[in-house]
């Protein structure tokens, strides 16, 4: 539709539409890169799907880190990683399969996905079936996902060595009933504290008690009977951060492993099987 000006002056709607399209040079877009890369494999759609949905949530959102704006994907001949940081907690999930059949597939190979790439792909393989073909190029990554193919750039930057963030030495241990845990922790953290979302882990022998408090609002509390010998301890955590491990995991039990209020603790699945899901959570300090 174009605009005109009729006989007094006045701009009008003309009732007419113009069929000519505003384009541009055919030459101008951007040329697609070639997907002939170093590395090539085959993923299966199922793992992948897994995998992908277990980690995405713990990528950050800080621009500023833009390392830790992806997650990184390692690939050995018998098992596939991925694993996501925001520096306050970890998702690393593993899992074994026959031996990739690559143009190197023999070596360890590692690249960072960003987190755009990882959330589409999540939507891709929602869609469909059939393996995923992974190839990677010099600067880019493709993924062949049901005849759609997805480009994407490689974050060059140097992820943390997240190896050294998964603690050995956690001596305590308790088991939840998952969605006990689940229901417990999300009606206590609705009176915490809206900016820090912080619920307490009063770990103590034969239960867990989980509070929360609000000058506003007042506190939350609610017990939970597990099996526990030692030594009491009281630990902090992100609401949010539980919740989101929680909503993953298929598995009807989980463990909390950890040492004292300070350290890092870990939470597994119970049972999980053809794969190996590990998530390190940071005790907070109120």
């Amino acid at each position: 539709m174009r605009i005109e000006e009729n006989k007094n002056g006045v701009k009008v709607a003309a009732d007419r539409f113009d069929s000519r399209m505003q384009t541009l040079p055919r030459e101008d877009f951007p040329s697609l890169p070639d997907a002939t890369g170093s590395f090539s494999a085959t993923l299966p759609r199922d793992v992948m799907k897994q995998m992908v949905a277990k980690t995405q949530f713990a990528i950050t959102g800080e621009d500023t880190r833009y390392f830790l704006n992806g997650a990184l994907f390692i690939q050995k001949p018998d098992s596939m990683s991925l694993v996501a940081t925001d520096g306050h907690r970890l998702a690393l999930i593993s899992v074994p399969r026959e031996k990739v059949k690559g143009k190197k597939g023999e070596e360890e190979e590692r690249v960072i996905l960003p987190r755009k790439t990882l959330l589409e792909m999540g939507r891709l393989l929602a869609e469909g079936e059939g393996d995923i073909r992974y190839e990677r190029g010099e600067n880019h990554l493709f993924f062949d996902i049901g005849g759609r193919l997805l480009i994407s750039r490689m974050i060059d930057g140097q992820f943390p060595a997240f190896e050294r963030v998964i603690p050995k030495s956690n001596d305590k241990r308790v088991e939840f009933d998952r969605d006990r845990l689940t229901s417990a922790v999300k009606r206590v953290a609705l009176l915490s504290n809206e900016r820090s979302r912080a619920v307490k882990f009063q770990i103590d022998k034969g239960k867990v008690e989980i509070a929360s408090s609000s000058p506003e609002f007042g506190e939350a509390k609610e017990a939970i009977v597990v099996e526990y010998e030692a030594a009491p301890v009281t630990i902090c955590f992100n609401a949010q951060y539980v919740l989101d491990f929680l909503a993953v995991v298929e598995t009807d039990s989980v463990s909390l492993e950890f040492k004292d209020e300070m350290s890092q603790a870990v939470m597994k699945p119970i049972g999980a099987e053809n794969y190996d899901y590990t998530y390190v959570i940071m005790p907070m300090r109120v």
